[in-house]
């Protein structure tokens, strides 16, 4: 057997096999790209120079494909809120930790503060999360 196919067939289950470390599907892009280079060794008879620009190609094909084909088709996660502590909040009522005067108060839920944000109403009012933007929530009046 020839080196050139140990050498592309051991590359790419290397390659296939590091996606395991370093997942983000790049990885295993790069090693379809040397197994068809190896598989074209079993057909043609390559100078090394061409090899690498078959390998070249091909690793731009295949990672167009993943591009246009595959990335950004997973659906949301179990928790699509996860890390969002704001938008976790929306719909819940609290009670005012300081009056909002000019649009902007204070909200306390659990041990942190948020800035409250709405129309003009004195502290300990119930108000309900309609919308969270960082750590500002946009309040209403609970009636």
């Amino acid at each position: 057997m020839r080196t050139e196919l140990i050498v592309w067939a051991g590359l790419a289950l290397l390659l296939i096999a590091a996606e395991t470390l370093a997942p983000g599907v790049f990885l295993l892009w790069l090693g379809f790209a040397a197994a068809a280079v190896f598989l074209l060794l079993l057909v043609l008879d390559l100078a090394p120079v061409w090899q690498a620009i078959a390998f070249v190609l091909l690793s731009f094909g295949f990672i167009g494909v993943y591009v246009k084909f595959f990335r950004g088709k997973e659906g949301p996660g179990e928790q699509p809120l996860l890390n969002r502590r704001g938008e976790q909040l929306v719909g819940q009522v609290f009670h005012l930790e300081s009056a909002i005067v000019d649009g902007r108060g204070r909200l306390k839920i659990g041990d942190a503060f948020w800035t409250a944000e709405g129309p003009d109403l004195p502290a300990g009012t119930r108000v309900k999360v309609v919308s969270a933007n960082n750590m500002s929530l946009q309040v209403r009046d609970v009636e």
